[in-house]
């Protein structure tokens, strides 16, 4: 249960805090110490790259996101809560941005960091970042001894 309250709350901040930029920051950016707060419609992938291809992104999303959910339920009763963890922000993240890019077209984008110049992202990407580093702390230091 706890790790579908992960994947529904990362899906539900995602939302709203798309929606809030999308109604407040396209014509009121906000410019800060720390985070610069920037409406950008992301067409790519990480980066910007792969610009405008729209149905390369969904079919690939869906293919990972169906093979994550698959070996997630398959495993998760055995899984180290880690990994667990790990797949829901992964997946979380996953459908939030390809929510955006299925329905719009593209990916709402609007957090920046204003001390370091750095693509600018959105709640979904830090689930999937955040996500990601977890699942490496998992393969490097759990797995092995797993294994045992």
């Amino acid at each position: 249960m706890t790790y579908i309250i992960i994947i529904v709350l990362g899906l539900i901040l995602d939302r709203l805090t798309k929606t809030y930029a999308i109604n407040n920051l396209i014509e009121n950016p906000y410019n800060g110490t720390l985070f610069n707060f920037t409406y950008l419609e992301n067409r790519g992938a990480a980066f910007g790259i792969l610009q405008d291809r729209k149905i390369f992104f969904i079919i690939l999303t869906l293919v990972i996101v169906c093979a994550l959910v698959y070996y997630f339920l398959k495993n998760y009763r055995t899984n180290n809560k880690i990994l667990n963890i790990a797949l829901a922000m992964i997946i979380s993240g996953a459908i939030g941005n390809f929510y955006d890019r299925l329905f719009q077209g593209y990916v709402v984008d609007f957090i920046e960091f204003a001390f370091v110049n750095f693509p600018v992202f959105n709640i979904a990407d830090i689930f999937v970042t955040v996500g990601s580093i977890l699942l490496i702390i998992y393969m490097i230091f759990f797995e092995e001894s797993e294994k045992v």
